[in-house]
């Protein structure tokens, strides 16, 4: 691809819209249903979400019904299936500008199969398992026309996987099937009955994390995104790294690891980050290949980086049955050193090229900027123990009130930050073309505080208050909502300039544009899960998840580490045609428990948590893997740049994320799982982040200087022992020691206090 093959930026935007929205853009009624159900959508959503419905006003004097999480899931199936058939065409040359009546009508007939079983609900289970024709009927169209829609959304892979374990399902029982995952076959109204009428299939847990969590963080992160946080995130980075050596690609690290929090879509990250870094990149010396794939890695990883990991976080909550406070402090380590190890890769890319750091508008010498660091972390150290204490003392001394001083306290700050940001100049929305001139850090951060509120707000309740993700994210949602329609009109009044109700009213646009923009983002999240439930109850149904422990044991020698490498593979090849979140929920339900026992028959106790996230960490690898990373696509669309090269590339810079999985399967600790001690966790985290940029300058070929082969392959031997340092000890100390059943109870006496005991029985 040459420079001049480079898309606009129009054209970048559109292939976001194409790829997590749909590319159909009608005009007059249907661009009305479209957009009206859009937002329907979104304000069902926070409705379930919110406390609302659980109160006397809303059920005695409103009438309004409670839904449950079954109910809810039918009503939120219909939305995403109807929207899919109005939003994306059928086919390359199907039309684009107008709705097809067929599609109207397999929008329509998709409603009529799901709201069946909300109608009849209390019917269909008091004759559960008697299915009658009708039933068998709409099912059917039920699940065909699913399949369709995620075709339209998703693209054939998914479809192709569903069909097969489909037929796998009814043809179990035939010759060609190998014995060892042979069963007896299923009638059709026994795999209508499984998979959409009743919660084991479509209407699964899947769906369910995708009704209850993953549409209101997608909607927050659409509603951060259009209130200008995105651009806030961008620029920030760009003015806090961009004077370092490589600093445009440095700055490309931290935005997309910030824009993680907004976008779910490594796509999305990387146009939105891309069109602004990459340029800035290759205008300091990197090369086409080289700025994509650090963009297409930073990205990537962004769906890692807590507090929001995108919806395979949230399955992980409901699969592994932990909270999500559990699953964002095992995530916590990996992402970090492995987004430092980036950044380190980035520095060494940027020496080996000689590219010269750009000039601060400030200066400041190493002592001053370590001062000047030093005195920002112990700030915030400091500030956020003392919101802390001031709330819990808040809440000790106005009981049940404190929940409205804390909001007028929050609100006020909110206030107070618009006012200071309004001494400085508006942040502008830098093209491709944008100079190299640096933004003073100061007034880049003060301009933008405000967006950081909503994100304290959810990481409060996740981590502090323990709520649901979904309530969390519920009031997060909330307070943006009040700062699209707030934002523009106060800071026109402090800085008065513009007529306060056309502010308001832009304000509102906003707000709607944002509701309708995160409802549109969800379609292909909530098709990907649904079909998926499809391939969830296949398993269930057949019972081939439990003979797949026999089945890959076979496959793999009894080796263990191939295990590991045939679902890692797995993963990659899933991932060619599946989102992440659809991806996970495949490799989870087939894998996540084969590993787990087989792991303990290997003398290794392997936590459930650490195996989900092994095969998450892979399923999003998929984005960067040629030939079929769609991330490194949409980079090289951005640079230029050849997209396999960029693949390739951006590949050799996320190994660094391959091993990572391998190391915390075997090294548990990486996940703070068992560590009570903070300062235990501090000496692993230091410890992991020096072995990883041990790594990251052995597989760059470049530390100091050019690495020799035999220094590559020290700092190799070095990083692994401090990974694994359990290895080596393990060699010198026997791991166990054999001993006579009937003295079990002298060998438990002999247990100091608070150790554990394995025992491993052999005969």
């Amino acid at each position: 691809m040459t420079d001049n093959a480079r898309m606009s930026n129009s054209d970048l935007q559109n292939l976001v819209i194409e790829t997590d929205s749909g590319a159909r853009r009608p005009t007059g009624f249907s661009l009305l249903t479209l957009l009206f159900v859009a937002l329907f959508w979104a304000v069902f959503q926070l409705w379930i979400a919110s406390p609302l419905p659980y109160t006397d006003f809303a059920s005695n004097v409103l009438g309004i019904p409670v839904l449950n999480s079954t109910y809810s899931r039918f009503i939120h199936l219909s939305f995403a299936m109807f929207l899919a058939f109005l939003a994306y065409p059928a086919f390359k040359g199907s039309p684009r500008r107008y709705i097809p009546k067929i599609d109207w009508g397999f929008a329509l007939i998709s409603i009529i199969a799901i709201m069946y079983l909300y109608f009849f609900r209390n019917e269909l289970a008091r004759r559960a398992g008697l299915t009658t024709e009708l039933d068998i009927i709409l099912s059917t169209v039920g699940i065909i026309l699913l399949l369709e829609s995620a075709r339209r959304a998703l693209g054939p892979p998914l479809v192709i996987i569903a069909s097969v374990f489909l037929f796998y399902t009814f043809a179990g029982h035939m010759s060609f099937i190998p014995d060892v995952i042979a069963h007896k076959g299923q009638s059709i109204s026994k795999v209508a009955s499984h998979q959409w009428l009743s919660t084991e299939g479509v209407f699964g847990v899947a769906i369910g994390v995708s009704t209850d969590f993953v549409f209101l963080f997608v909607l927050f992160g659409a509603l951060l995104e259009k209130a200008g946080a995105g651009n806030y995130f961008i620029k920030l980075a760009f003015s806090l790294l961009g004077h370092m050596r490589g600093g445009p690609a440095k700055a490309a690290v931290l935005a997309s690891a910030m824009t993680g929090v907004i976008s779910g879509s490594s796509i999305a990250n990387v146009v939105t980050t891309g069109t602004f870094t990459v340029p800035l990149m290759r205008k300091v010396g990197f090369s086409r290949e080289k700025a994509g794939a650090i963009e297409v890695a930073s990205s990537v990883n962004g769906q890692i980086m807590p507090p929001v990991m995108g919806a395979a976080a949230f399955l992980m909550v409901e699969y592994v049955g932990i909270s999500y406070f559990e699953v964002v402090k095992a995530a916590f380590v990996p992402a970090i050193i492995s987004y430092i190890a980036l950044l380190y890769i980035v520095h060494l890319e940027a020496v080996k090229s000689n590219i010269k750091p750009l000039k601060k508008s400030v200066t400041r010498t190493l002592l001053q900027s370590m001062m000047v660091f030093g005195i920002t972390v112990c700030s915030i150290v400091i500030l956020s123990g003392v919101t802390y204490f001031a709330i819990s003392w808040v809440r000790d001394a106005f009981g049940n009130n404190s929940s409205y001083i804390i909001c007028v306290l929050v609100f006020s700050l909110y206030i107070f930050l618009l006012w200071y940001a309004s001494k400085f100049p508006a942040l502008t929305v830098d093209g491709p073309n944008a100079s190299l001139k640096l933004p003073k850090t100061g007034e880049t951060v003060r301009t933008g505080l405000h967006f950081i509120l909503p994100i304290v707000v959810l990481v409060w309740c996740l981590m502090v208050e323990r709520l649901s993700p979904g309530l969390s994210a519920f009031w997060a949602t909330i307070f943006m909502i009040i700062i699209l329609l707030t934002q523009r009109p106060i800071r026109s009044f402090f800085r008065k300039t513009k007529d306060l109700k056309e502010e308001l009213k832009l304000g509102l646009i906003d707000l709607l544009d944002g509701l309708i923009t995160g409802s549109r983002n969800m379609i292909g999240i909530a098709i990907a899960t649904a079909a998926a439930g499809i391939i969830v109850g296949s398993v269930s149904l057949t019972g081939v998840g439990q003979v797949m422990t026999e089945l890959v044991e076979v496959i793999s020698g009894g080796s263990f580490f191939l295990v590991l490498v045939f679902t890692a593979f797995i993963c990659l090849i899933l991932g060619m045609g599946l989102p992440t979140t659809a991806n996970y929920i495949v490799v989870a339900s087939l894998m996540a428990t084969v590993i787990a026992d087989l792991g303990r028959q290997n003398g290794l106790y392997i936590p459930l948590i650490a195996v989900h996230l092994f095969v998450f960490y892979f399923g999003i690898m998929a984005d960067v893997t040629p030939p079929v990373g769609l991330a490194s696509f949409a980079a090289a669309a951005v640079s230029g740049g050849d997209p396999i090269k960029t693949g390739m590339q951006a590949f050799s810079y996320s190994i660094r994320t391959v091993i990572l999985p391998f190391i915390f399967i075997y090294n548990t600790e990486l996940l703070l799982i068992g560590v009570e001690s903070i300062w235990y966790g501090l000496f692993i985290f230091v410890k992991a982040t020096i072995a990883i940029l041990l790594f990251a300058a052995a597989t760059q070929g470049y530390f100091l200087i050019k690495n020799k082969k035999y220094e590559t392959l020290l700092l190799l031997f070095v990083a692994f022992s401090l990974f694994r340092a359990d290895y080596w000890v393990g060699l010198i100390t026997p791991s166990h020691r054999d001993g006579q059943i009937s003295k079990i109870e002298q060998i438990i006496a002999d247990v100091e206090d608070g150790k554990g005991l394995k025992v491993r029985v052999l005969g």
